[in-house]
């Protein structure tokens, strides 16, 4: 990798195979998470306790927000959102079907109905004009997903939340540094769901977070995320006498643990310079691809900053002479990880028993999801790493 232009690797092997598999999506830790998580193993306070309050508090102040609640995942975090807005049976919530199927799934698991609305072609994001579209007496949440790292066009979504009296909660499982129009994610919407995943910008191995600037929403999550106490163990054990606890709702296992803190607050640290990595690897792969017949990410939009979360090809066979799957095999087969994003909610054998959804239903979602590949796009790449992955991309639309 050369910053300056770009310079494509010599290869020894005749299939331009790497010696060692690149995994997508390995993230980059450090001395530092390490040296913290043996600490913490040492200290003899592994579950909640003293990191994750430390990790909360660093939250809530780099996205602006007033409260941040950590818990063991995004979906976690979807879900009790939900349920702290009083969503529930008989509900619908509007989001897109070009996400995870954790989005819809935690809208389920709320006793509510998921109601999709169709993307933007360019962007993958989901289109205002069909959330409008799709709003009924029964809908009560937006849950916008920033797809990729790219935010979603918050002020009609939230145009549209106040002409219609509606809640938005954001999914950023893939947008932590994402900002639009000089306002963070995470202190946008009424709630907002980070994700800590292993392949995220920021890791905690497994867990999540819920940013809002509501109390009351804030100290019904941390109620609920820790089986309905109204004082979990940490809270107790402070202090010169013990706090008997009471179960004040049907609460949940969703809290997340210090062992996993001590990753999260080291890597929330390295946030900005990891970002800056990513993005030196994203502009190599715009230089490295422009002549190729593919579709590259669309342009930033004006105000916004992308978290550069997945670097996204979208192969149209008429274009390139190569299927997706195609395209996907042959990095397979050179030693290259990949990943799809996304195979539409709405197509995955549960939702169309279940809800009879029918291909067609939601034509850009389809087009996007039958084409998409995302290539590793991680601070820990090496120069070398991501030469060898512009010479696959290469090699096997050229094959």
């Amino acid at each position: 990798m050369n910053t300056g232009s770009v310079v494509y690797a010599t290869r020894k092997d005749p299939r331009n195979r790497r010696a060692q598999f690149l995994v997508f999506g390995s993230p980059l830790i450090g001395a530092e998470e390490i040296e913290e998580v043996v600490a913490t193993l040492k200290s003899g306070w592994i579950g909640k306790g003293p990191r994750v309050a430390e990790f909360e508090e660093m939250m809530a102040l780099y996205t602006g927000a007033k409260h941040a609640i950590a818990v063991s995942s995004c979906t976690a975090a979807l879900h009790l959102s939900l349920l702290a807005l009083g969503i529930g049976d008989g509900d619908e919530v509007i989001t897109t079907p070009m996400t995870f199927a954790a989005t819809a799934n935690a809208i389920l698991h709320a006793g509510a109905r998921p109601v999709f609305a169709d993307v933007d072609l360019a962007t993958m994001l989901i289109e205002p004009r069909e959330i409008e579209r799709a709003i009924t007496p029964r809908t009560k949440a937006i849950v916008p997903v920033h797809l990729a790292g790219r935010p979603c066009r918050m002020d009609e979504i939230g145009a549209i939340a106040r002409k219609h009296g509606l809640y938005i909660i954001e999914d950023a499982a893939h947008c932590i540094e994402g900002e639009y129009k000089s306002r963070h994610v995470g202190s946008i919407g009424d709630l907002t769901c980070f994700s800590f995943y292993v392949t995220k910008n920021v890791t905690t191995v497994e867990g999540g977070m819920v940013t809002t600037s509501n109390k009351k929403w804030a100290e019904k999550i941390r109620v609920l995320a820790m089986h309905g106490m109204d004082q979990d163990a940490f809270r107790r054990f402070q202090g010169a006498e013990y706090k008997h606890y009471e179960v004040v709702a049907p609460g949940y296992k969703y809290n997340m643990t210090d062992f996993q803190a001590a990753l999260g607050v080291h890597q929330l640290r390295r946030v900005e310079s990891c970002l800056r990595r990513r993005e030196e690897i994203w502009n190599y792969y715009a230089s490295a691809f422009f002549d190729l017949p593919v579709r590259l990410p669309a342009r930033d939009e004006a105000r916004t900053r992308h978290a550069r979360h997945l670097y996204t090809l979208l192969v149209h066979e008429p274009d390139c002479g190569k299927s997706r799957d195609e395209v996907l095999a042959g990095l397979m087969q050179r030693n290259i990880g990949v990943g799809v994003h996304y195979r539409p909610v709405h197509l995955h054998p549960y939702y169309r028993q279940t809800f009879g959804f029918k291909p067609g239903a939601y034509p850009n979602s389809e087009w996007i999801g039958e084409r998409t590949v995302s290539l590793p796009l991680s601070a820990r790449l090496s120069n070398e790493d991501v030469d060898d992955v512009v010479e696959a991309v290469r090699d096997t639309l050229a094959a």
